[in-house]
């Protein structure tokens, strides 16, 4: 019988470390990650309408559906790009929300990163001053989806990540 993929997905703001936090793990846990869809798709293409947040929505799904480690780390998922629609659109593509109602029966566990350290630029980043506002909205959005989730703040999040990861009974 195959085993299950089991996501852990590392979401949050932006510039609250998720892309580090990604590699440090894949690195620690011996196995592979999904990197940020939308970061590839912006670098290609330097301008984006609410449109094009589908095209990233698919990619990313796409992407993580291509992680068949038995542990599947993702730098971000579909929540990231419903947050980002609602947030800056008023609205969010409903493929987008239906993929998310879809991924409530798999495997997940959420790490969400806590913007509590410092900004870093970036030419991709828009957001460097609602930090905190954006992070109750992940919060809620992921309660929403009933996955168990554990923040990550402060420093050391590696071994915090590492420890959360532990206790829970993948």
């Amino acid at each position: 019988m195959e085993k299950a993929v089991k996501h852990i997905v590392i979401t949050g703001p932006e510039s609250s470390g998720k892309t580090t936090l990604t590699k440090a793990l894949s690195k620690a846990l011996n196995t592979g990650y999904t990197e940020e869809y939308a970061r590839k798709y912006l670098n290609d293409n330097s301008t984006y309408r609410h449109e094009d947040l589908l095209h990233i929505a698919q990619g990313q799904l796409q992407k993580e559906k291509a992680n068949l480690y038995p542990i599947a780390i993702h730098d971000t998922d579909l929540i990231t790009i419903k947050i980002w629609s609602e947030y800056k659109y008023n609205q969010c593509n409903s493929w987008i929300i239906e993929q998310i109602e879809k991924q409530k029966s798999e495997n997940r566990l959420y790490l969400l990163c806590k913007p509590d350290i410092p900004w870093q630029a970036d030419p991709l980043r828009e957001n460097p001053n609602n930090r905190a506002e954006l992070f109750e909205i992940y919060l809620s959005e992921i309660q929403n989806t009933k996955h168990p989730y554990f923040v990550i703040e402060g420093e050391e999040r590696l071994q915090q990540a590492l420890t959360k990861i532990q206790s829970f009974t993948i």
